[in-house]
């Protein structure tokens, strides 16, 4: 069993920076599938970004060009700079990974087994 804990969330304006964190309790395969997800109030959980083997990445449309994905994997860490925030980027954040010894090509359909608590983004206009 893999536990993942995510850091970094807070309240930012309109424009602003976050870099989320996530740590796991053991070490994720660096060819499986580790990414981000996110959940707004009232809608449904949606694939932010992912990375997979042969660190291929994929992002959702809504944050290409101002999120970026990268992992340590050596401190088990994957992170998400998050940059030019927007109030529509508000929510809860929770870092997931498949489990699995290889997972390509990145997709945010990659069943995944394991999941952290997630940390809360709130951005203001």
């Amino acid at each position: 069993q893999v536990h993942l804990m995510e850091s970094g969330g807070g309240s930012v304006q309109t424009g602003g920076s976050l870099r989320l964190s996530c740590v796991a309790s053991s070490s994720i395969h660096h060819q499986d599938c580790w990414g981000w997800f996110r959940q707004a109030p009232g809608k449904e959980r949606e694939g932010v970004a992912v990375i997979a083997a042969y660190d291929t990445i994929k992002y959702s449309d809504s944050v290409k060009g101002r999120f970026t994905i990268s992992k340590d994997n050596a401190k088990n860490a994957l992170y998400l700079e998050m940059n030019s925030l927007k109030p529509e980027d508000t929510g809860m954040y929770f870092c997931a990974a498949r489990g699995d010894d290889f997972c390509y090509p990145p997709t945010f359909s990659a069943d995944l087994l394991y999941w952290g608590q997630g940390t809360q983004v709130t951005v203001s206009s």
